[in-house]
């Protein structure tokens, strides 16, 4: 009888219960019994007949135990017999509680006109970049001549002082360091060698081999006078801090995210000595930093910590 559906009328469901009480259990069949009484009771006292169009009968084992199931197909309204044991919860709003859902009233997804006006979709990157970057250079410049007037005052002797560094110098500096990343070698000579197997006439020709080393020997975020005291609130990320606080000012600046929000962790490989790296064995990048990012659900990163 599992599994098989059936059209027939109340009356045979009675006389197929009662029947069946040798082979399950008499509260079982009782039950369904008491059901059908009392549902042809509520019928002649409402003083209408409404025929059932379908019944379908069901038996499921659950822990051991059968366990009839009735499902009227002719009515509005679902009623389960279930048996104590327990059943796997539904899906669905939850109930007995307050369950308004609040409408997303932020603003609409996307580019903020009003402070970049300039930007469309016929932008080049590079004035995209700029947007979140122009802040960044500057600050690098100002820190990097800080740090150098810092280094020419610790000199005992007269030393031969080399032009300032400017906006120009610091963008082709960084351009040159992405595009390093595209193309590995050996050693930072390695770009500028003349050898017939090495030599690619991009990067002379674009800055001078001493003048990036030298504004990398001299490269710094922050004033290393102002390092703050060590104690246990002591920010160990002190000299990138103003970067990570003027990307994500930017980030929240120029762009609106949607509803669609996700937290997730970005590995970042990193060999250096830091106390904060993690080991990770069974990661590609086993030495990394670990950044949390906000991110939107096309992907635009909205907020981030390390």
């Amino acid at each position: 009888m599992a599994g098989k559906k059936i059209k027939i009328d109340e009356d045979a469901i009675s006389e197929i219960l009662v029947a069946d009480t040798d082979s399950e259990p008499g509260s079982e069949a009782s039950d369904f019994e008491d059901y059908f009484e009392e549902e042809k009771k509520r019928r002649k006292r409402r003083g209408t007949t409404t025929t059932t169009t379908a019944a379908n009968l069901s038996r499921k084992q659950n822990t051991g135990c059968n366990e009839w199931q009735l499902t009227n197909l002719g009515t509005t309204s679902r009623k389960e017999h279930k048996s104590t044991s327990g059943s796997l919860p539904t899906w669905g709003p939850p109930q007995g509680r307050n369950t308004n859902i609040h409408p997303f009233v932020g603003p609409v997804k996307g580019g903020k006109k009003s402070e970049v006006p300039h930007i469309n979709k016929d932008s080049s990157p590079l004035s995209v970049l700029m947007l979140f970057f122009t802040e960044i250079f500057h600050l690098l410049i100002e820190q990097t001549n800080v740090y150098y007037q810092q280094y020419l005052d610790r000199q005992a002797g007269p030393s031969c002082r080399l032009p300032d560094f400017r906006l120009p110098d610091m963008m082709t500096f960084v351009a040159l360091a992405l595009q390093m990343g595209h193309e590995l070698k050996d050693t930072l000579h390695d770009y500028w060698s003349r050898l017939r197997q090495l030599h690619n006439p991009f990067y002379g020709e674009t800055m001078a081999r001493d003048r990036f080393l030298h504004i990398l020997h001299f490269l710094h975020f922050a004033d290393n006078s102002q390092r703050p005291d060590e104690g246990e609130e002591h920010d160990r990320l002190w000299k990138l801090r103003t970067v990570f606080d003027k990307l994500n000012e930017a980030y929240a600046k120029f762009y609106n995210p949607s509803e669609h929000l996700a937290v997730d962790e970005v590995i970042v490989k990193f060999k250096g000595r830091v106390i904060f790296r993690q080991y990770i064995p069974k990661k590609r990048k086993c030495f990394s930093i670990k950044i949390y990012k906000l991110c939107d659900e096309s992907g635009y990163t909205y907020d981030m910590r390390v």
